[in-house]
């Protein structure tokens, strides 16, 4: 069960702003999503941890004890040629939530929503940092790394949640699940990466980025797709 404690050290106020919904708010104080910024990083707790397994991309399974099959015909899609998956989980962990709960029961919901659209940036940023660790380890064993797919993207049901906790190990990092599926906390990330052989004589052909896959077209946080 791997480990990922790196440091947090930089919150990108750029992603921070999309969060918010502000991308078009030019006129918006800067300053304030930076103060954002460096509150969250003061209250982040990063903390990650992963899981390796066998994939039988026919029948969509994980070759976890038990097994459990992937549901969906994109998160299939997605995984088609992998056999090995990594079933992850990332946090920043409670005080940030608390601190947005906080402030928004003062009054101060522009402070509130920054904060919170700040942790999601964090969050998301050390997902990222865990791809980044993992993907030389894989690359010494000969594997190349699809995207990270989340429940709840594309048509990959929510209610698969709870074996992306058992599968990810998250209760070790004090992650777990309300009776309504949501994560708690609430800023942490369950995700599934497919690992493929890396064949000599290919290249692997790029795959969309995740909002490419997703079909919530009316989404805030839905980056701007690029043709490539």
């Amino acid at each position: 069960m791997p480990v990922y404690h790196a440091p947090l050290l930089r919150i990108d106020p750029k992603e921070t702003r999309r969060y918010a919904g502000l991308m078009k708010a030019k006129d918006f104080d800067e300053q304030r999503i930076l103060d954002a910024c460096e509150d969250a990083l003061l209250l982040a707790q990063p903390r990650g941890v992963w899981e390796l397994y066998d994939y039988d991309c026919e029948t969509q399974t994980v070759q976890s004890a038990p097994p459990f099959t992937i549901e969906g015909k994109k998160i299939g899609a997605h995984l088609a040629g992998c056999d090995k998956v990594i079933l992850l989980a990332a946090t920043v962990g409670d005080d940030i939530e608390d601190m947005v709960t906080q402030r928004f029961e003062q009054g101060a919901y522009a402070s509130s929503v920054l904060l919170d659209a700040a942790a999601t940036t964090a969050v998301e940023q050390i997902a990222d940092g865990m791809e980044k660790a993992i993907a030389p380890k894989m690359a010494a064993q000969g594997y190349g790394m699809r995207w990270r797919f989340s429940p709840g993207y594309g048509d990959w049901p929510l209610e698969q949640q709870p074996e992306l906790i058992r599968t990810s190990r998250a209760e070790s990092i004090g992650v777990h699940l309300s009776s309504s599926l949501m994560l708690v906390p609430r800023k942490s990330v369950t995700a599934i990466i497919g690992l493929y052989k890396i064949r000599a004589d290919a290249e692997e052909q790029h795959s969309p980025q995740g909002c490419a896959a997703c079909n919530k077209l009316d989404c805030p946080s839905r980056k701007v797709l690029r043709n490539h």
